[in-house]
């Protein structure tokens, strides 16, 4: 989710005072004072699927909001404890020829995929950095119209395809809501070709919270970027075409669990978020599902990382 101020205008969300349901206080009226942040704890990993298979891939995502800021504010130093098997990042924000050393060196990852705007420097920009080779990788969705921006990577790997994206954001003012809702309908074709051939597992920012549990304040959002009837409704066709939102599935009544806070008003410590950063997966793969973690600790950017545990 994109923020005020940034250079690239239209990728901006939402506005903040609706975001976080603040309004002026009346005067001559004493503000109530603010309850207590209910915070998210994410529990102890879990490394057993159901169908009692043991955990044999770690896949983390996490919009890093640029990445050469990232790595300045030590996001790499976290990847190391992690140490997904597959990391997956998302508006990188760099063109491959300025990423910065400490990344492209990192021996624990050496097959490392980037894909960045065709037209916009410092704009978008999605990576995969892999410990095992894919078989094969592609770049886009095939559609010309929705490939100039660097959105999606997607590796085929012998069990299942692994499918990185940056989702469009229909920006301040929906100005790209008619945009995003033509994105939304070429990707769900494109993943569900996918799944055909082979079942897939999705992650990234997908720049929607699905339902009104996936974000603090819904009531004041719904004519907002990420959460207007639309937007959603395209998520849940997403779902109806046969995939799985991996953490509502292990989760189904957990609020307050978010991946994204916007940098004003302190939205972060007081835990006013959206759940934007999802794994998402064919249902064929379900069985095989240990866990979605949400790790809310890490700092680095305005989104968290998330971490899937799964048997393949």
């Amino acid at each position: 989710m994109s923020k005020r101020g940034k250079k690239e205008t239209e990728e901006e969300a939402v506005d903040g005072d609706q975001e976080n349901g603040t309004a002026p206080a009346k005067k001559g009226k004493k503000s109530k004072e603010p309850d207590a942040p209910i915070l998210y704890e994410d529990p102890p990993d879990k490394m057993t699927s159901k169908d009692g298979r043991a955990a044999n891939m770690k896949i983390t995502s996490w919009n890093v909001d640029g990445l050469r800021a990232w790595v300045k504010k030590k996001g790499l130093d976290w990847v190391r404890e992690e140490a997904p098997d597959v990391l997956c990042l998302q508006e990188t924000k760099c063109a491959e020829k300025a990423l910065p050393a400490d990344i492209t060196s990192m021996e624990e990852y050496p097959h490392k995929y980037w894909a960045g705007s065709e037209e916009k420097e410092g704009y978008s920009g999605v990576a995969m950095l892999c410990k095992t080779e894919p078989i094969n990788v592609t770049y886009g969705i095939g559609k010309e119209e929705h490939d100039k921006e660097g959105r999606v990577i997607t590796a085929e790997f012998p069990a299942f395809y692994l499918v990185t994206a940056y989702v469009p954001n229909a920006s301040r003012g929906l100005v790209r809501l008619d945009y995003r809702k033509t994105w939304d309908v070429a990707f769900q074709a494109y993943l569900s070709e996918l799944d055909k051939k082979k079942p897939l597992v999705l992650c990234g920012d997908l720049n929607v919270a699905h339902e009104e549990i996936d974000l603090k304040n819904p009531k004041g959002n719904k004519k907002n970027a990420g959460f207007t009837p639309d937007e959603r409704e395209g998520f849940s066709q997403l779902l109806a075409a046969g995939f799985v939102d991996s953490f509502r599935e292990l989760y189904p009544e957990q609020a307050c669990a978010y991946t994204f806070w916007t940098y004003m008003m302190n939205s972060r410590s007081k835990n006013v978020g959206w759940r934007l950063d999802y794994f998402v997966l064919s249902a064929a793969l379900v069985p095989g599902l240990c866990d979605n973690k949400i790790r809310n600790k890490a700092m680095g950017s305005d989104h968290c990382p998330i971490t899937l545990h799964i048997a393949v």
